[in-house]
């Protein structure tokens, strides 16, 4: 297992003793070309300007962006290297056509300049079948990034029939705990709702924990105020997406996000 080389890739992350600021940009394969995504090369060079941690990508994007994120203070890149239809048609949470599938391998991702990968790992669907390949194909990227030295960021999603509250934390517990036991070295996930409460469950992840935003939030205020709780909670950082390229003035939310980031409420985040 390339330790040395796994710790040096997250680093460019999940950085010790500050805590991770990272636009996630990978959401038109999914949802096609929502607002904000329109003109990709532009808004990656706009957040590679504005300083971010790091950027997270699909894997063609990184390719055809290449341009958008050199520069001397170049983010780190995660690459998306699966698909899900948790998010909609033709499945979407429920769904008796509920699937997933791989896109790329963590050699390729390396081979194309990222610094970590990104799968999801959903619980709570109701699909015993659906989980249980969740779990198996996690398990083996997982093994494959051991063998390489890349880091592996696993998203844990409670979705589906099963859960009334995404955000309870007694499932946050649950799938940030399995991302861990199944080899990951940090994980996506959903705010717990407060800081005492997302707390419990960083204290309980073995791993660092980043935040995920969402959907689009009725204010910049409202957005701010939640990163204002994941940095009081001790969380390693934030995943931001909608809520950064949808924002009025995108340079500004940035700008107070890495403010509210940096304020040293709480326990430092876990490394």
């Amino acid at each position: 297992m390339s330790e040395c080389g796994k710790n040096i890739r997250l680093n460019r992350i999940v950085r010790a003793g500050r805590k991770s600021l990272v636009v996630a940009f990978d959401h038109a394969l999914v949802l096609g070309p929502i607002s904000g995504t329109e003109n990709p090369l532009e808004q990656v060079r706009r957040f590679t300007d504005a300083g971010v941690d790091a950027v997270l990508l699909n894997l063609g994007l990184i390719q055809r962006c290449q341009d958008s994120l050199l520069g001397p203070a170049m983010p780190g890149i995660i690459a998306r290297i699966d698909w899900t239809t948790l998010w909609g048609a033709p499945g979407g949470v429920g769904s008796s056509e509920l699937r997933s599938c791989m896109l790329a391998r963590p050699e390729d991702a390396m081979r194309n300049g990222a610094d970590a990968v990104l799968t999801y790992l959903a619980v709570g669907t109701g699909d015993s079948d659906f989980e249980s390949k969740e779990v198996a194909r996690n398990a083996e990227v997982a093994r494959e990034c051991d063998r390489i030295g890349m880091p592996f960021i696993i998203e844990t999603l409670a979705r589906g029939k099963n859960v009334q509250n995404p955000s309870d934390p007694k499932w946050l517990k649950l799938h940030t705990r399995m991302a861990a036991e199944l080899g990951a070295d940090a994980v996506k996930t959903d705010y717990a709702g407060d800081p005492d409460t997302m707390r419990g469950v960083v204290d309980n992840c073995p791993i660092p924990i980043l935040v995920l935003g969402g959907s689009r939030y009725s204010s910049d205020a409202e957005a701010l105020a939640l990163i204002h709780g994941v940095a009081a909670a001790g969380a390693a950082g934030v995943f931001f997406g909608r809520n950064v390229f949808q924002a009025d003035d995108m340079l500004a939310f940035l700008q107070n996000a890495r403010a509210a980031l940096d304020e040293r409420e709480g326990s430092p985040a876990k490394r």
